[in-house]
């Protein structure tokens, strides 16, 4: 089944979770000034995009090299974008991870892995295996939804008072349900190609 740009657009987006991890940028910002909020988000965002481009170029070899087949990763990714679904409907409070260091947050973990972690990667890499001919439309749906993505975190305290925390909770289970189907149809996909062998 052909995946269209558009669709692995949604699905990075979907996974990047930009609503769903608003709280937790400006949890890690707190302690930063203000006038350099915006540079470090944009600096952040910037370093998780040259991560998942190397990963998008590079991943196709790692994967060669470790002999892993496309029928494995696809099974191994929906049960990853399974997990992931689950947190997001079902959230922990992130305001209670450790991001409350005096120090300005640098890579980790805003950048690595709230915006390229590892099932985002993993989608790359399923991606690339499953249609090793289409890198750029691949690209081009890496850069849509990290786009999209970016542009939200920007914005982060505005869709804040806008959405309001019952809002982000709503948006982020809604988005949850949608990449609960997504990853039940590549668990599916990834059975189906392994028992046409």
């Amino acid at each position: 089944m052909r995946t269209g740009i558009f669709s692995a657009a949604v699905t990075l987006f979907l996974i990047m979770d930009p609503l769903g991890n608003i709280p937790v940028f400006l949890s890690a910002l707190q302690n930063v000034e203000s006038k350099r909020r915006t540079f470090v988000i944009i600096r952040e965002t910037v370093i998780a995009l040259v991560v998942m481009i190397l990963f998008l170029f590079v991943g196709q070899y790692l994967l060669d090299f470790l002999g892993l087949k496309q029928e494995s990763i696809s099974i191994a990714g929906g049960i990853i974008l399974f997990l992931i679904a689950l947190k997001m409907i079902f959230p922990h409070d992130k305001s209670e991870s450790d991001n409350k260091s005096e120090e300005e947050p640098f890579i980790v973990p805003l950048a690595i892995p709230l915006i390229a972690g590892p099932s985002l990667l993993a989608t790359l890499l399923l991606f690339v295996r499953s249609e090793p001919t289409r890198m750029f439309d691949w690209l081009i749906a890496l850069l849509i939804a990290w786009g999209i993505s970016s542009l939200i975190l920007l914005a982060s305290p505005y869709v804040q008072k806008v959405l309001k925390e019952r809002g982000l909770i709503a948006v982020e289970r809604l988005m949850g349900m949608i990449l609960v189907a997504l990853s039940v149809q590549m668990f599916l996909n990834g059975v189906a190609e392994y028992l046409k062998k």
